[in-house]
């Protein structure tokens, strides 16, 4: 049994409308609730053994404070090709991976976060910023990994729901 986490990022600042998008930051809402959805995983038994997030500034802030949040002790690694990538490059990465890892959590952009859970559970759900959702696959390796609809969704989460 395989579970992926797919996590994204937490809400970002418009302030400066002459930042480029991959550089925005966290606003203060995003600060708040990224530490939260790490105490989450936690709380729920759920840390996972590889954290692979886009090398946007939001979602490195995100995997960061998720990471601090939940006293997590796999370090995120950042992949260039998620920032603002479709459901087929997410599904393709998450092929790469050791077959060890059991839970894997992603971080990462709309709209290919909510076409990944599409493709995978045949379930359309909106993934406001800071949104979790918990699927689960009977598969020894993540190699296996079929492009749809091999997936249970066990749960989603939003920050509003944590309070």
């Amino acid at each position: 049994m395989k579970t992926l986490l797919i996590l994204r990022h937490a809400k970002s600042s418009w302030a400066d409308p002459g930042m480029t998008d991959h550089s925005r930051p966290l606003n203060a809402r995003g600060k708040r609730d990224a530490p939260r959805i790490g105490q989450l995983l936690t709380e729920r038994g759920l840390q996972p053994d590889c954290i692979l997030s886009s090398t946007a500034k939001r979602a490195r802030s995100t995997a960061k404070r998720v990471v601090e949040g939940g006293g997590l002790v796999c370090k995120p690694k950042y992949v260039d090709e998620l920032y603002l990538a479709p459901a087929e490059t997410y599904i393709e990465l998450l092929r790469r991976q050791p077959g060890e890892y059991q839970r894997i959590l992603v971080i990462g952009h709309n709209p290919g976060l909510e076409e990944l859970v599409a493709a995978l559970t045949g379930e359309r759900l909106a993934l406001p910023t800071a949104a979790l959702v918990q699927v689960e696959f009977r598969l020894e390796t993540w190699f296996e990994l079929p492009n749809r609809g091999s997936a249970r969704l066990v749960a989603h989460w939003e920050p509003r729901e944590l309070d």
